[in-house]
């Protein structure tokens, strides 16, 4: 419904998750129900409304389809904030539906900063980040009981030189198709080593979802050969090796005796050197 005239609107910053309809939350799907406009990205949002659609919820605001291709910014990010800012001015209710987590690499901050300078009133609603949901897809949690004690989430933009730790500690890369090569070779240098578990798990939640297993010695020709394409997250890490996927060279791991907190002279038959030599 349209807000009287002279009236201030709002914005939400809603959350779509990875892109089923499902694992949108409650919050968020009575977000879109009252709101005027839908400002939507293309990954993970337009995925949402189209299920929502198909299981028979009518949605009647405007959609605007702001929606970002990789290496393509079909709105600027500066285009999309005031957008945002003049719907509300013209007392709109405005979603702004972002794929995943809106402040998990989707620059919700920035749209909730701009807003708030402008005295426009903002809530956050989250969702299910990529990150852990579509690893979740392959059958590997990020954190495992005498495999994994923590895990770092970056893009394959980012500088990942100075991530440390070895094979326990899971590295989650976003966006990281196209440097997935020198990511692996980045990795490898460090204490993971060339035979630390890799997974690539593509188009999550998608029609055309696939995963790829290997090491980050090989990962990068695998990929390549079999043609993986974003949208995708890489896994990286003894984690991986849980996956009922992983062939059997990988998915050997004895979790008896491995300890991840050991140091590594007393972790010379952990699962991650095995590999490697």
């Amino acid at each position: 419904m349209t807000r009287r005239p002279g009236s201030t609107g709002k914005v939400w910053l809603v959350g779509a998750g990875p892109g089923d309809a499902e694992l949108l939350t409650v919050k968020g799907l009575r977000a879109l129900e009252r709101a005027d406009v839908i400002v939507a990205d293309r990954l993970g949002a337009r995925g949402v409304l189209d299920g929502l659609a198909a299981e028979g919820v009518v949605l009647t605001p405007e959609v605007v389809d702001v929606g970002k291709l990789p290496g393509h910014h079909a709105v600027p990010q500066d285009a999309i904030n005031a957008l945002l800012i003049q719907l509300a001015r013209d007392g709109k209710r405005v979603v702004r539906l972002k794929g995943g987590d809106p402040y998990v690499f989707g620059r919700g901050g920035e749209e909730l900063a701009a807003c708030r300078e402008a005295g426009i009133e903002v809530e956050v609603v989250p969702g299910i980040t990529s990150a852990i949901s579509v690893p979740a897809l392959a059958g590997i949690p990020l954190t495992h009981r005498g495999l994994a004690t923590a895990f770092t989430v970056a893009t394959g933009h980012d500088q990942i030189r100075e991530l440390g730790g070895g094979c326990d500690h899971t590295v989650v890369l976003l966006m990281g198709i196209g440097t997935l090569a020198h990511s692996a070779l980045i990795l490898a240098r460090g204490d993971r080593g060339a035979g630390c578990p890799v997974a690539v798990v593509e188009d999550g939640y998608g029609p055309g979802q696939r995963v790829t297993i290997g090491t980050l010695a090989t990962i990068a020709a695998q990929a390549a050969a079999r043609g993986v394409r974003s949208p995708a997250v890489v896994v990286v890490g003894d984690v991986v090796r849980l996956s009922p996927c992983a062939p059997d060279a990988i998915a050997a791991a004895d979790l008896s005796t491995f300890d991840p907190l050991g140091s590594p002279a007393s972790r010379s038959d952990a699962p991650g050197k095995a590999l490697a030599q």
